[in-house]
Protein backbone atom coordinates (compact mmCIF):
# COMPACT_ATOMS: atom_id res chain seq x y z
CA UNK A 1 0.00 0.00 0.00
CA UNK A 2 2.74 2.48 0.97
CA UNK A 3 4.63 1.80 -2.26
CA UNK A 4 1.50 2.40 -4.36
CA UNK A 5 0.73 5.69 -2.62
CA UNK A 6 4.34 6.82 -3.00
CA UNK A 7 4.27 5.97 -6.71
CA UNK A 8 1.03 7.95 -7.14
CA UNK A 9 2.55 11.10 -5.62
CA UNK A 10 5.71 10.74 -7.70
CA UNK A 11 3.60 10.55 -10.88
CA UNK A 12 1.53 13.59 -9.83
CA UNK A 13 4.67 15.58 -9.02
CA UNK A 14 6.29 14.75 -12.35
CA UNK A 15 3.12 15.62 -14.26
CA UNK A 16 2.69 18.93 -12.43
CA UNK A 17 6.24 19.97 -13.28
CA UNK A 18 5.33 20.02 -16.98
CA UNK A 19 2.35 22.40 -16.61
CA UNK A 20 2.25 26.12 -17.38
CA UNK A 21 -1.25 27.24 -16.35
CA UNK A 22 -2.21 28.30 -12.85
CA UNK A 23 -5.47 28.06 -10.98
CA UNK A 24 -7.46 31.12 -9.97
CA UNK A 25 -6.11 30.72 -6.42
CA UNK A 26 -2.45 30.80 -7.50
CA UNK A 27 -0.38 33.91 -8.06
CA UNK A 28 2.45 32.69 -10.27
CA UNK A 29 3.65 29.50 -11.99
CA UNK A 30 6.27 28.39 -14.47
CA UNK A 31 4.49 25.13 -15.33
CA UNK A 32 3.32 24.26 -18.86
CA UNK A 33 0.26 22.54 -20.25
CA UNK A 34 -0.84 22.26 -23.90
CA UNK A 35 -3.81 24.34 -25.06
CA UNK A 36 -5.55 27.19 -23.24
CA UNK A 37 -8.14 25.75 -20.84
CA UNK A 38 -10.84 28.29 -19.99
CA UNK A 39 -10.93 29.48 -16.40
CA UNK A 40 -7.24 28.85 -15.70
CA UNK A 41 -4.81 31.72 -15.34
CA UNK A 42 -2.18 32.06 -18.06
CA UNK A 43 1.04 33.87 -17.19
CA UNK A 44 1.82 36.39 -19.96
CA UNK A 45 5.11 37.60 -18.44
CA UNK A 46 7.32 35.20 -16.50
CA UNK A 47 9.44 37.89 -14.84
CA UNK A 48 12.56 36.67 -16.62
CA UNK A 49 12.21 37.10 -20.38
CA UNK A 50 10.25 38.72 -23.20
CA UNK A 51 9.18 35.35 -24.57
CA UNK A 52 5.68 35.56 -26.00
CA UNK A 53 5.90 39.29 -26.85
CA UNK A 54 6.82 41.21 -30.01
CA UNK A 55 6.62 44.74 -31.36
CA UNK A 56 3.34 45.71 -33.01
CA UNK A 57 3.62 44.95 -36.75
CA UNK A 58 7.34 44.35 -36.28
CA UNK A 59 9.37 41.26 -35.35
CA UNK A 60 12.62 43.16 -34.75
CA UNK A 61 14.43 42.64 -31.45
CA UNK A 62 12.82 44.46 -28.51
CA UNK A 63 15.32 47.00 -27.18
CA UNK A 64 13.13 49.62 -25.52
CA UNK A 65 11.81 47.26 -22.83
CA UNK A 66 13.87 45.47 -20.21
CA UNK A 67 13.45 43.41 -17.04
CA UNK A 68 14.36 44.89 -13.66
CA UNK A 69 13.74 42.99 -10.41
CA UNK A 70 11.15 40.78 -12.08
CA UNK A 71 9.24 43.68 -13.64
CA UNK A 72 8.80 44.43 -17.34
CA UNK A 73 10.02 48.00 -17.73
CA UNK A 74 9.43 50.39 -20.63
CA UNK A 75 12.49 52.54 -21.21
CA UNK A 76 10.84 54.78 -23.80
CA UNK A 77 11.53 54.49 -27.53
CA UNK A 78 12.86 57.42 -29.53
CA UNK A 79 10.75 56.67 -32.62
CA UNK A 80 7.25 57.81 -33.63
CA UNK A 81 4.34 57.42 -31.19
CA UNK A 82 3.37 53.77 -30.85
CA UNK A 83 6.52 52.41 -32.45
CA UNK A 84 7.68 50.93 -29.16
CA UNK A 85 4.44 49.19 -28.21
CA UNK A 86 4.78 45.47 -27.48
CA UNK A 87 2.00 42.91 -27.82
CA UNK A 88 1.40 39.26 -27.02
CA UNK A 89 1.90 36.53 -29.59
CA UNK A 90 -1.33 34.96 -28.31
CA UNK A 91 -4.77 36.34 -29.14
CA UNK A 92 -7.81 36.37 -26.88
CA UNK A 93 -11.58 36.91 -27.16
CA UNK A 94 -13.46 36.92 -23.85
CA UNK A 95 -11.08 37.28 -20.93
CA UNK A 96 -10.18 38.57 -17.50
CA UNK A 97 -6.78 40.28 -17.49
CA UNK A 98 -4.98 41.41 -14.34
CA UNK A 99 -1.61 43.04 -13.73
CA UNK A 100 0.41 45.21 -11.34
CA UNK A 101 1.91 48.50 -12.53
CA UNK A 102 3.55 51.74 -11.50
CA UNK A 103 4.91 54.81 -13.29
CA UNK A 104 7.56 57.42 -12.67
CA UNK A 105 6.70 61.08 -12.18
CA UNK A 106 5.15 62.55 -15.33
CA UNK A 107 4.91 59.18 -17.12
CA UNK A 108 2.20 57.97 -19.50
CA UNK A 109 1.42 54.41 -20.63
CA UNK A 110 -1.50 52.02 -21.06
CA UNK A 111 -2.72 48.50 -21.69
CA UNK A 112 -4.42 47.55 -24.98
CA UNK A 113 -6.58 44.57 -25.86
CA UNK A 114 -8.01 43.04 -29.06
CA UNK A 115 -5.12 44.44 -31.10
CA UNK A 116 -5.22 43.61 -34.80
CA UNK A 117 -2.00 43.62 -36.82
CA UNK A 118 -2.04 44.52 -40.53
CA UNK A 119 0.08 46.73 -42.81
CA UNK A 120 -2.72 49.33 -43.00
CA UNK A 121 -2.48 50.00 -39.26
CA UNK A 122 0.35 52.23 -38.09
CA UNK A 123 -0.33 51.93 -34.36
CA UNK A 124 -1.96 49.38 -32.08
CA UNK A 125 -4.39 52.00 -30.83
CA UNK A 126 -6.10 52.21 -34.24
CA UNK A 127 -7.94 48.99 -33.42
CA UNK A 128 -7.45 48.47 -29.71
CA UNK A 129 -9.16 50.14 -26.72
CA UNK A 130 -6.77 51.35 -24.02
CA UNK A 131 -6.88 51.11 -20.25
CA UNK A 132 -5.17 54.40 -19.50
CA UNK A 133 -2.16 54.49 -17.16
CA UNK A 134 -0.68 57.88 -16.34
CA UNK A 135 0.59 60.17 -13.61
CA UNK A 136 -2.74 61.90 -12.92
CA UNK A 137 -1.18 64.57 -10.71
CA UNK A 138 1.99 65.86 -12.32
CA UNK A 139 1.76 64.82 -15.98
CA UNK A 140 3.14 67.84 -17.88
CA UNK A 141 0.00 68.54 -19.95
CA UNK A 142 -3.66 69.22 -19.30
CA UNK A 143 -5.69 66.01 -19.18
CA UNK A 144 -9.38 65.52 -19.85
CA UNK A 145 -11.26 63.26 -17.39
CA UNK A 146 -11.33 60.51 -20.05
CA UNK A 147 -7.52 60.63 -20.21
CA UNK A 148 -6.86 59.91 -16.53
CA UNK A 149 -5.79 56.58 -15.06
CA UNK A 150 -8.29 53.76 -15.41
CA UNK A 151 -10.32 55.42 -18.16
CA UNK A 152 -11.23 53.71 -21.40
CA UNK A 153 -8.98 56.24 -23.09
CA UNK A 154 -10.88 59.18 -24.61
CA UNK A 155 -14.15 57.27 -24.31
CA UNK A 156 -15.23 56.45 -20.73
CA UNK A 157 -14.23 58.29 -17.55
CA UNK A 158 -13.07 56.39 -14.46
CA UNK A 159 -15.68 56.98 -11.73
CA UNK A 160 -15.21 58.89 -8.49
CA UNK A 161 -14.53 55.89 -6.24
CA UNK A 162 -11.13 55.45 -7.90
CA UNK A 163 -8.26 54.73 -5.51
CA UNK A 164 -4.85 55.46 -7.06
CA UNK A 165 -1.53 54.84 -5.33
CA UNK A 166 1.08 57.63 -5.31
CA UNK A 167 3.60 57.76 -8.16
CA UNK A 168 6.28 55.13 -7.69
CA UNK A 169 4.01 52.71 -5.79
CA UNK A 170 2.40 49.58 -7.24
CA UNK A 171 -1.23 49.51 -8.35
CA UNK A 172 -3.33 46.50 -9.34
CA UNK A 173 -5.61 46.69 -12.38
CA UNK A 174 -8.04 44.41 -14.15
CA UNK A 175 -9.99 44.36 -17.42
CA UNK A 176 -12.94 42.03 -17.93
CA UNK A 177 -14.31 41.58 -21.47
CA UNK A 178 -17.27 39.27 -22.09
CA UNK A 179 -19.21 39.43 -25.37
CA UNK A 180 -18.78 43.20 -25.63
CA UNK A 181 -19.46 43.96 -21.96
CA UNK A 182 -16.36 45.63 -20.48
CA UNK A 183 -15.26 46.48 -16.95
CA UNK A 184 -12.15 48.32 -15.72
CA UNK A 185 -10.99 47.75 -12.15
CA UNK A 186 -8.34 49.58 -10.13
CA UNK A 187 -7.08 48.51 -6.71
CA UNK A 188 -10.14 46.41 -5.98
CA UNK A 189 -12.80 48.86 -7.22
CA UNK A 190 -14.74 48.81 -10.48
CA UNK A 191 -14.30 52.22 -12.06
CA UNK A 192 -15.57 51.80 -15.66
CA UNK A 193 -18.40 49.78 -17.19
CA UNK A 194 -19.67 49.92 -20.79
CA UNK A 195 -21.01 47.91 -23.70
CA UNK A 196 -19.16 47.91 -27.03
CA UNK A 197 -21.28 48.97 -30.04
CA UNK A 198 -24.12 50.24 -27.85
CA UNK A 199 -25.73 53.53 -28.90
CA UNK A 200 -23.89 55.29 -26.08
CA UNK A 201 -20.58 53.75 -27.18
CA UNK A 202 -21.18 54.86 -30.79
CA UNK A 203 -21.91 58.43 -29.70
CA UNK A 204 -18.76 58.55 -27.59
CA UNK A 205 -16.65 57.15 -30.42
CA UNK A 206 -18.02 59.73 -32.87
CA UNK A 207 -16.92 62.48 -30.49
CA UNK A 208 -13.51 60.97 -29.69
CA UNK A 209 -10.08 60.67 -31.27
CA UNK A 210 -11.32 57.45 -32.90
CA UNK A 211 -14.07 59.02 -35.02
CA UNK A 212 -11.95 58.42 -38.15
CA UNK A 213 -10.74 54.97 -37.10
CA UNK A 214 -13.45 52.61 -38.45
CA UNK A 215 -11.94 49.46 -36.92
CA UNK A 216 -11.40 50.84 -33.42
CA UNK A 217 -12.75 48.54 -30.72
CA UNK A 218 -14.77 46.28 -33.02
CA UNK A 219 -12.60 43.19 -33.60
CA UNK A 220 -13.68 41.21 -30.54
CA UNK A 221 -10.42 39.27 -30.65
CA UNK A 222 -6.73 40.10 -30.68
CA UNK A 223 -3.50 40.53 -28.76
CA UNK A 224 -2.85 42.22 -25.42
CA UNK A 225 -0.45 45.17 -25.63
CA UNK A 226 1.64 47.46 -23.45
CA UNK A 227 2.09 51.04 -24.58
CA UNK A 228 5.40 52.79 -25.03
CA UNK A 229 4.53 56.49 -24.77
CA UNK A 230 8.17 57.49 -24.47
CA UNK A 231 8.08 57.34 -20.66
CA UNK A 232 9.18 54.86 -18.03
CA UNK A 233 6.49 52.40 -16.87
CA UNK A 234 6.67 49.14 -14.92
CA UNK A 235 4.52 45.99 -15.20
CA UNK A 236 4.52 42.65 -13.39
CA UNK A 237 2.22 39.73 -12.48
CA UNK A 238 0.53 39.97 -15.90
CA UNK A 239 -2.01 37.13 -16.08
CA UNK A 240 -5.10 36.35 -18.13
CA UNK A 241 -7.84 33.74 -18.16
CA UNK A 242 -10.31 33.08 -20.93
CA UNK A 243 -14.00 33.42 -20.07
Amino acid sequence: MFKSIFSFFVIVAVSASSMKYVTANSLRSDIELPGKPKGQWITLFDGKSLDGWHHFNNKAAIKNWTIIDGALVCLGAKGPSGSGDIITDQKFKNFELKWDWKVDKGSNSGVFYHIVEAPKYKRAIETAPEYQIIDDITYPAKLAPSQLTGANYDMHVAEGNKVLMPVGEWNNSKIIYKNGAVEHWLNGKRIVKFKVLSEDWKKRKAASKWKDAPDYGTSGEGSIGLQDHGNKAYFKNIEIREL
